[in-house]
Parts: structure tokens; sequence; C-alpha cells
């Protein structure tokens, strides 16, 4: 089986791309390099994934990668921290918008000239449920609970809308699938980054964990964290996410239908940092300052699991501490190489 990966070098696409060519897949991968620039992975090299340097955008090369290919994941977009949600508004929308238009025109166009194409598998956000009132958002909460108020997670919504309606209307199998607050190594500043001073340490990426561990790293006492940290988050190892998708890919049960991918495990913010500051100072006490939270910084973001869990099979089983013993020390060798 051949599956194309669209975003390919991104945080979550390196995971993916990783995870099908240890069980068997043959992979080819598409990314543009906007994000990071030029990044290395340790399979690049692998003889059964190649790698093309292009735009998603570029419909025509959209269709000649999946003439031949059984499965798609559709994982490309403009994407970044909060910070992002704010500098770039406009072209999270419009940018975004394109990439999957692009993306379902050429499977469509595929699909109609007899291609292999059996399905696309579509990441979508927890962000759709950005303005939910209930918890926890079980799937199918994004169409009772007000739309996303980010131009982020609005968009991310459409991504769900464009995947049921190339179904709808030119039969276009799916999957969508909401990874929740993807943890690991290998990200790092984006190209472009708005630079946000938290106290004395200007934000590495506007993601939580990675900024968090940063801060301490280098020395910040007391630690200033967004809000008032009570935010709730369920932290998921990227690995995790990246069995889940390639389990939803070819399952005969997940076809036109749309999972939750997350840990059952809710952590607030004050107890990330407490966990992060504890494994690089150990007994010495923690001081927090607060400062602002972000516009579109939600207080709560908690997952149903059960539906990955009783039709996939998948549950996402790292924990926290054995993410941030992992992920410590690449962003201590990060910021010693410059990176961060």
């Amino acid at each position: 089986m051949k599956v194309l990966v669209t975003g390919s070098a991104g945080f979550i696409g390196g995971y993916v791309v990783q995870e099908l060519l240890r069980q068997g897949w043959d992979v080819v991968g598409v990314d543009n390099y906007s994000k990071y620039g030029p990044v290395r992975h340790s399979y690049d090299d692998h003889e059964r994934y190649t790698f093309v340097e292009g735009d998603v955008q570029d419909t025509d090369l959209m269709y000649k990668l999946m003439v031949d290919v059984d499965h798609v994941v559709a994982g490309a977009a403009l994407i970044g921290g909060i910070t992002y949600f704010h500098k770039y508004a406009y072209d999270l929308l419009a940018q975004n918008e394109r990439i999957i238009a692009s993306t379902c025109d050429a499977a469509i166009a595929v699909q109609r000239d007899g291609g292999l194409l059996q399905k696309v598998t579509y990441l979508s956000s927890s962000m759709v449920f950005e303005s939910t009132d209930r918890w926890p958002s079980v799937e199918g909460d994004q169409h009772l609970v007000p739309p996303p108020r980010s131009s982020y997670g609005f968009q991310k919504l459409a991504v769900e809308y464009f995947a049921r309606a190339a179904w709808e209307q030119y039969q276009l199998p799916y999957t969508i699938l909401r990874p929740f607050n993807c943890v690991g190594v290998g990200e790092r500043r984006a190209l472009g980054e708005l630079e946000v001073w938290s106290g004395n340490v200007p934000l590495a990426m506007s993601h939580v964990v990675p900024d968090l561990v940063q801060k301490i790293l280098k020395g910040q006492d007391p630690l200033h964290i967004l809000g008032n940290g009570e935010q709730i988050r369920h932290y998921t190892y990227g690995g995790d996410l990246a069995r889940g998708i390639v389990a939803a890919i070819a399952h005969p049960a997940a076809l036109n239908e749309d999972f939750n991918l997350s840990t059952s495990v809710g952590t607030t913010v004050a107890e990330l940092a407490q966990e992060i500051w504890s494994k690089v100072h150990g007994d010495r006490p923690l001081s927090l300052v607060h400062g602002a939270a972000f516009e579109h910084d939600v207080q709560k973001r908690v997952p149903s699991v059960e539906k990955a869990r009783d039709v996939l099979g998948f549950e996402a089983t790292t924990t926290l501490s054995d993410m941030l013993d992992e992920t410590i020390p690449w962003v201590r060798e990060a910021i010693a190489s410059g990176v961060l």
C-alpha cells in the first residue's frame, strides 16, 4: 500500500511518516518547507520513502502525486502557536482554504480518472471545539456548539466540511481526525514567528510545553505563565497520535467517520509547569507569575476518546512524564544549538 502525506516535514507529519514506514507502507511526502525551512529526518533516505519539495496549493502537482497512491493523509496547513492566530489571522484562513481545496480538487480528479485512490484522511484540530459549552467534546458536538471564534479554528471546521461535501457530491471517501495538543521532539521556532516576551524570555513557539521547558531551562524564576494556570489540556504524544492516524487510514470502520485522537488524561497548565520544574530543578520551590492570556486561549479542552478506542482500538498510552523525559533533553540541545 502506498500513501501520500502532505505537510510531511511538519511536526505531526514527521511522526506520521515514521510510523507508516515502521508499519511497512510505501510513503510519498510533499512539503514546501514554509514553516521551518529545509529540515532533515532520520528516514529521509529510507528505501520506501520519496520526498517531493512542492506546494500543495499546486493542484497539478498534487494530481501527479496522487495518481498511483492508495491513500492520502491531508496534513498540510499553515499552523503555529497561539501567536499565529493573531499575527496571521487572514493567512490562516485564506491559505489553508487554498491548500484543502487543491487537495480535494486533485483527489476528486484522480478518482474520476480511475486512479487507485481509496480515501483521503484529513487532519482537523481540537480547535473546532473552541467555543464549546459542554465537556467532554464528543464527535458531532462541532455541529451543535457555537462555531470557533479564531480564524484557525473556523478554517479547521471548514476542512471537515470540505471532506463531507466532497463525499456528498463526488463520493470521495474520507476520514476526519482531530489531534489534541501534540507533544514531542522536532518542533522548533517557525520562520516568521512573532516574537512575544514572557517575562525575560521570548516564547519559543507559543506552544505551552516547549515554551515552559525552554523558559525553565534558561533559568527563568519566578516562572511566567499565561493566564491563571487552570487551563486544561490533554497533552498527547506525537508517536501515539501517529499510531492513531495510521490505524484510521485503512480501517474499514473509519470510512466516512470522524475521531478525536487524544490521551484521556487532562492536566492544568499549572500542573504541567510544576512537573517540568521538578524534572529540571528537583525539590526547589516553584513560584509563578501570571500574565495576560491570549484572546483565543481556550480555558478547557477535554475530548471524548471512547469512539477512537471502541472503533479503531486506539488509546494514547504515553504518560506526560515520559513525554517530558524525551522533550526536555531535546529542547536543551535545541537551545544549545540555537534552534530555540
